[in-house]
C-alpha cells in the first residue's frame, strides 16, 4: 500500500491472564495462563497499519524505564517511525487484561506517561503530519494532544480518523471539528449520542436497528462521517452532521468476517489501523468500500492471543480471504 499513516496515541505494556470466566466483583479466580506483550490503543493501531501495508509513523510518550527500551525496539522491528517523548519520573503505561474462554475481555489501564504526552511534542512533529495521507488517534492520550493531531492532519490535507476509545469526559464539538471519520463501538456511540443531545440510547439495541434508524443517529454527531463497530455484527457507516466537501451521502452495513475468535482484545484497534492503511492508499475513495478489508483484518486478529502481537499481515489476510 502507498500512503503514510500517522498515529498519535498510547503505548502500554500488556499483562494478560487467561481465565475460564471473568471474575465477578469481589471474586478471585485462578488464572489458566499468563503472558506479557506490547499494547496500548495507539501502538496497536500503528502496528495494524504497518502490517496492513502502510508506511507508518507513531507519536507517543514513554517513561524513562526498561519498558520504554522494549517499546523502541518493538517499533523498530515493525518498521514504524516512532517519535517518542520521554517523561521523567513517570512509568511507561501498563494494562492488566483478563480474557475468558469465549475470548471476551476485561481491561484495566494505568496510562502512566501516556497521560503526559504534550501538545508541544505533537506540534513539533509538523513535518511528519505533512507527509501523512491519514492521521489516526484514539483517546488514551491528553485531549489537547489528540485535537492538535486532528487539526494538524486536516491542515496538511490528510484524512483524519478519531477512535473515541476510551471516551473522554471533555470530548465536545470543538474537539471533533477536524474529524473526518469517527469510529465508536456500540457503548461509545451510546455515550456520544447522550452527550450530543440525542437522548438515552441503549447500546445493546444498536446492532438491531434499521439502516435508516442508525443513519439518523449518526447524523446527530458533529463530524463528517461515523463508523459504528458492532462486534460480531460487523460495522455500519453513515454521514455525520457535516459531510466533508459536499460529498454524497453513503450508508453501508458490512457483516463481520467468519473467524474462530479466541481473544478480542485488540480487534477494534486492528479495525482502525487497517482502515487507516486502506484509506491512505486511496485517500479519495469512499470509506464504505474499505470496510470489508478492515473488518476481515480485525476478525483475523481475534484468532490469536494478544494485542499488537496478534495483528495479521497483509499477506496473511490475502491468503485467508482470497476474494
Amino acid at each position: 500500500m502507498a500512503g503514510r499513516v500517522l498515529v498519535v496515541g498510547s503505548y502500554n505494556q500488556d499483562l494478560v491472564w487467561e481465565v475460564d470466566a471473568l471474575p465477578a466483583p469481589g471474586e478471585t479466580r485462578a488464572g489458566l495462563a499468563f503472558r506479557s506483550g506490547p499494547g496500548g490503543k495507539g501502538f496497536n493501531q500503528a502496528v495494524a497499519a504497518a502490517r496492513a501495508g502502510a508506511a507508518t509513523t507513531f507519536i507517543g510518550a514513554l517513561g524513562a524505564d526498561t519498558l520504554a527500551e522494549g517499546a523502541r525496539a518493538l517499533a523498530r522491528a515493525e518498521g514504524i517511525d516512532a517519535r517518542f517523548e520521554t517523561i521523567a519520573g513517570i512509568a511507561t503505561g501498563t494494562a492488566g487484561i483478563l480474557v475468558d474462554a469465549q475470548g471476551r475481555n476485561s481491561i484495566v489501564v494505568a496510562l502512566g506517561a501516556n497521560a503526559r504526552l504534550s501538545l508541544a511534542h505533537v506540534e513539533a512533529q509538523a513535518a511528519a503530519f505533512r507527509e501523512a495521507a491519514v492521521v489516526l488517534a484514539p483517546l488514551e492520550s491528553p485531549l489537547e494532544a489528540v485535537s492538535a493531531a486532528m487539526r494538524l492532519g486536516r491542515a496538511a490535507g490528510a484524512r483524519t480518523i478519531l477512535n473515541p476509545a476510551p471516551m473522554h469526559a471533555a470530548l465536545d464539538a470543538a474537539a471533533l471539528a477536524d474529524v473526518d471519520l469517527l469510529t465508536p463501538n456500540e457503548t461509545e456511540m451510546a455515550e456520544l449520542l447522550a452527550r450530543f443531545g440525542a437522548g438515552p440510547v441503549d447500546a445493546k439495541t444498536l446492532r438491531d436497528r434499521t439502516d435508516a434508524e442508525l443513519a439518523t443517529l449518526c447524523a446527530r454527531l458533529p463530524v463528517r462521517a461515523v463508523v459504528i463497530t458492532l462486534g460480531d455484527a460487523g460495522a455500519f457507516l453513515a454521514p455525520g452532521a457535516r459531510p466533508r466537501d459536499g460529498a454524497p451521502a453513503t450508508i453501508a452495513r458490512v457483516p463481520a468476517a467468519l473467524v474462530r475468535a479466541i481473544d478480542t482484545t485488540g480487534a477494534g484497534d486492528a479495525f482502525n489501523g487497517a482502515l487507516a492503511a486502506a484509506w491512505a492508499a486511496r485517500p479519495d475513495t469512499d470509506p464504505a468500500t474499505l470496510l470489508p478489508f478492515a473488518i476481515r483484518f480485525a476478525g483475523l486478529s481475534t484468532e490469536r492471543p494478544g494485542a499488537a502481537a496478534a495483528m495479521p499481515t497483509r499477506s496473511e489476510l490475502q491468503t485467508r480471504f482470497a476474494s
